[in-house]
């Protein structure tokens, strides 16, 4: 990053700054505007947040681009980017214990970190697209890559020389765990291409939404009402990803092998990306700001620098900021001074002794200093998901382990155990369709928020109906185990029970699907409202990070029970064992409801704190009016 971006004054006029009289006064109303401020209008250099093409010139007919018809061709490839997700996500755990032949708990825990580390690193594509690249560039380098994992992935499926040999290896000598087990060699190919393909997500999960985002013009008195449907409707797409992966990918799989539904991924991805790719004419895009990471760093070693300087002090100019309207911060306006985090405004503290020139890391502007206490601002919030995404992420695993000992017959329709987890899919489809016409009328009486709930009460919802979900599944679970040892079924732990029907799987299935669509929804235009203009896509890297955070605490969580609740030399499983008929899925069920119960209340304590940036603003713009009345 050029240092014309966050350039001190070369001078600093005197003329009504404050005197003796500042500590009796807010620090916002002492802003500094340098006139001596460099602003890089040059190399294609914008502006606050104009919309600009992909040549970085800005859009003069906004009628041109953007809008529904562009968010269309970017949610295609978000729907792609879900179904290969979920594809795996589903699959995989069967492809390693099936062909690859690794037990389920070692399976289940590879798939766990392929999850987190889709998700988690979304921050490093978020800061490359906010950094440098922007969005559009990121999303296209990376679904390249994510296209690369996939097909090195069918690969693996489809040519016998890259698993063991499956000959003579019955399901008897796989719950015996006498099949050839995989070399390792077949293992690290496998890895190496599963990791390039939750790579590959890094730059399109952060991305996608805020791109989509991007195409409305926040300037039209329909923007927050397009925000709102468009967030919906991106997750509606994700939602359609995620069915057509538990049903279609596992039919192909049912019907033409491992290699035809790993390839369906594969070419799902190819052709989203052409088709994202061909409404490239439509798309607004918003110029990279510089380096957020060196930004934040600046200000943090700019405040210790200062750390004791008062704010009384005889040397204190003022709180350094540009002049104008825009921050010299590319694609970003400016942000007014707060007062929270204030050991943070001494970066913003301009002294006597500053000079001339000093250097960006001793002085920062106001606006970059309210950028870093935004991020730290948000953190809570995102943070209390976590354990949403711990809930989703055992679903995904210990709920199909639940449905092999049950009857999936629908009537004489026989669903695979693979397509259970479509449920939540298509409860989430459900409620997205008729949200604007059932829900938004029902909570707007409740709450008078003209959308029906704000952002916040949302989420918070969402993490209440997971409590709910995640109790079923522990009196459930109780129930079948019991069932299970009581007609004998202890030991046969892959053979389902014919009597006792996996459609009871549906209530914690849908609860949680209900949970999802409110919390993540509401989570995602949370992020993009709150987060800075230069830092958008860092702010939806929020959102990945604690699905990935999620899912590796998961994998903690699974490996401290079973080191805890299981002694090999007393052959006492654990509570997560292999054999779900001996272990004790009930416990772990409860465990995650006293946790999530726990969670949910640091949430309300979180959510009653924060302020909306809107209601910030307009709450410090009356307490200037008032002091500007009184003076």
């Amino acid at each position: 990053m050029d240092n014309t971006e966050i350039k001190s004054p070369a001078e600093s006029s005197l003329e009504g700054t404050p005197g003796t009289s500042i500590n009796r006064k807010k620090l916002a109303i002492y802003f500094i505007e340098s006139e001596d401020r460099r602003m890089a209008f040059g190399r294609g250099y914008t502006a606050g947040s104009t919309p600009v093409d992909i040549h970085g010139k800005s859009i003069v007919d906004l009628s041109k681009t953007g809008g529904w018809i562009a968010a269309f061709f970017i949610f295609g490839n978000e729907m792609a980017e879900r179904m290969a997700y979920f594809g795996l996500s589903v699959n995989m755990v069967a492809f390693m214990f099936y062909v690859m032949h690794r037990p389920f708990t070692s399976s289940s825990n590879a798939v766990n970190n392929f999850l987190g580390i889709s998700q988690a690193s979304s921050v490093l594509g978020g800061f490359l697209a906010d950094a440098y690249l922007g969005r559009y560039w990121t999303i296209a380098i990376f679904t390249t890559i994510y296209l690369a994992g996939l097909t090195g992935i069918t690969l693996c499926a489809t040519i016998g020389k890259f698993v063991p040999n499956q000959a003579e290896c019955d399901q008897l000598s796989l719950l015996l765990g006498k099949c050839e087990p995989a070399k390792t060699w077949q293992m690290t190919y496998l890895y190496t291409f599963l990791y390039i393909t939750a790579f590959g997500a890094a730059g399109i999960r952060p991305c996608v939404s805020s791109f989509g985002a991007d195409q409305f013009d926040e300037r039209s008195k329909n923007y927050k009402e397009h925000l709102d449907r468009f967030f919906n409707f991106f997750y509606l797409s994700v939602t359609i990803g995620a069915i057509v992966a538990f049903t279609g990918v596992v039919y192909v799989q049912m019907q033409y092998g491992w290699g035809s539904a790993f390839g369906s991924l594969a070419i799902a991805m190819g052709i989203s990306n052409m088709v994202f790719f061909i409404g490239t004419p439509l798309y607004r895009h918003r110029l990279p700001g510089g380096s957020p990471l060196t930004r934040v760093a600046q200000v943090l070693v700019a405040a210790f620098r200062k750390r004791n300087a008062p704010f009384s002090s005889s040397d204190f100019i003022g709180l350094y900021e540009v002049p104008g309207r825009h921050s010299a911060i590319k694609g970003s306006r400016k942000i007014p001074h707060t007062p929270h985090f204030r050991f943070l405004d001494k970066a913003a503290l301009e002294l006597k002794e500053d000079g001339g020139n000093p250097s960006p890391w001793r002085l920062c502007t106001v606006t970059q200093v309210e950028e870093v206490k935004i991020l730290l601002k948000l953190i809570p919030i995102p943070a209390c998901t976590i354990m949403l995404n711990v809930v989703l992420t055992e679903f995904l695993t210990l709920s199909v382990q639940q449905a092999y000992t049950l009857n999936t017959h629908l009537g004489r329709l026989k669903l695979p155990v693979t397509c259970m987890p479509v449920f939540p899919g298509l409860s989430i489809f459900l409620i997205l369709s008729l949200y604007y016409s059932l829900f938004v009328p029902i909570f707007r009486r409740i709450t008078g928020h003209p959308h029906g709930a704000s952002q916040l009460q949302r989420v918070g919802i969402g993490l209440a109906v997971s409590i709910l979900s995640v109790a079923w599944a522990a009196i459930f679970e109780r129930y079948r185990r019991s069932y299970a040892i009581r007609h004998e079924y202890e030991a046969t732990f892959l053979t389902p029970m014919p009597n006792l029907s996996a459609y009871w799987l549906l209530i914690q299935y849908c609860l949680i699907g209900v949970a999802e669509v409110f919390c993540i929804v509401g989570l995602l235009e949370f992020l993009y409202e709150e987060a800075p203009d230069a830092m958008k896509s860092i702010g939806s890297a929020y959102a990945a990070l604690a699905g990935g955070l999620g899912c590796f605490v998961a994998t903690i969580i699974n490996n401290i029970i079973k080191s805890a609740t299981g002694n090999i030399d007393k052959e006492q499983p654990s509570w997560l064992s292999q054999n779900i008929n001996t272990g004790r899925f009930d416990y772990f069920y409860w465990l995650l409801t006293a946790l999530s119960a726990l969670n949910f209340c640091i949430f309300v304590y979180s959510a009653r704190r924060y302020k909306y940036r809107a209601q910030q603003d307009h709450e410090m713009e009356k307490h200037e009016m008032s002091y500007v009345g009184t003076s």
